[in-house]
């Protein structure tokens, strides 16, 4: 034990304080995007989560990268949706992942990748997002089992980045 005594609580009060102080602002900035999002103000709230994003705040990201797809707010850009969506997915984000494969099976923002795509659903089913089963066996359909075998190895070895 490197403390032999206790913390005071007044310091241990004021670390736990300063944490959530840390926090709030960051929070309170993505609430105001999605409150922005839900009212259909896709500039403010592309430009809260522009910030957030850029911190590495995946679900910031996972949110960018929907407005880029979907061209709400900005120009659409499957480029910059895959970008986002990648910073998101690998952080472990599920609903990004599912995007992302999406853009690989498709091809959108660039080059078509049927092995990632069956890598990323897999990972998104893994993480609950249930209907990442359903296209990632579709998608399997289109798929050589070499393909296949290549997705889900690279699903085994994969693990999420550390902000």
């Amino acid at each position: 034990m490197i403390h032999d005594r206790p913390i005071p609580f007044q310091f241990a009060l004021a670390l736990a304080l300063s944490i959530v102080c840390l926090v709030l602002p960051a929070w309170a900035d993505f609430e105001t995007a999605m409150d922005a999002y839900n009212r259909k103000d896709y500039a403010t709230a592309l430009r809260e989560w522009q910030a957030l994003a850029e911190q590495g705040e995946a679900d910031a990201q996972d949110f960018l990268g929907t407005l880029y797809f979907k061209g709400w707010g900005v120009a659409q850009d499957y480029t910059k949706a895959r970008q986002w969506w990648k910073k998101a997915a690998a952080q472990g984000s599920a609903s990004a992942q599912s995007d992302l494969a999406l853009l690989y099976a498709n091809g959108l923002g660039g080059l078509q990748d049927l092995v990632q795509a069956y890598m990323w659903y897999s990972l998104a089913a893994g993480n609950g997002y249930e209907i990442a089963t359903g296209y990632r066996n579709d998608l399997a359909k289109q798929m050589t089992p070499a393909q296949i075998a290549e997705a889900q190895q690279l699903a085994r070895e994969w693990k999420p980045l550390k902000k």
